[in-house]
């Protein structure tokens, strides 16, 4: 079944459309993902962040193994209907698997990638398994 707002989005030819987490209210980035049609449509039915893994080459509900569920505000396509943007309320304040808020947690200084984020949580203590 065809959904017309997703014939809109310029899907690369692997049938994928970077989608950015951004926190709502704070405006901080927290994450880059993919998604694909049914991972999109799913966001949007289920009211929270559903991706697609290209590393496990499936559907991965955002937070369905730490509980750091994206639970969405609101959803934006950009000028060329290639890139999603995720207004998200980020449960638990971790984005990243790493334990950060944020995935982008490295900073270029003096040609060196530093981190410069602190980890809020022990990823042992979240992924247990």
């Amino acid at each position: 079944m065809s959904v017309s707002w997703l014939d809109e989005i310029k899907w690369s030819d692997d049938g994928l459309v970077p989608a950015i987490a951004q926190e709502a209210g704070s405006g901080k980035v927290l994450m880059l993902a993919w998604m694909n049609r049914e991972a999109l449509q799913l966001t949007v039915e289920e009211g929270r962040a559903v991706y697609w893994s290209r590393s496990r080459n499936k559907l991965w509900r955002k937070g369905e193994e730490s509980g750091h569920v994206q639970i969405i505000k609101d959803i934006r396509l950009d000028c060329d209907n290639d890139v999603i943007l995720l207004q998200v309320e980020q449960k638990g304040g971790i984005a990243c698997h790493t334990g950060r808020h944020s995935c982008f947690y490295k900073q270029l200084r003096n040609d060196e990638w530093l981190e410069v984020e602190t980890v809020v949580k022990n990823p042992d203590e979240i992924y247990r398994g």
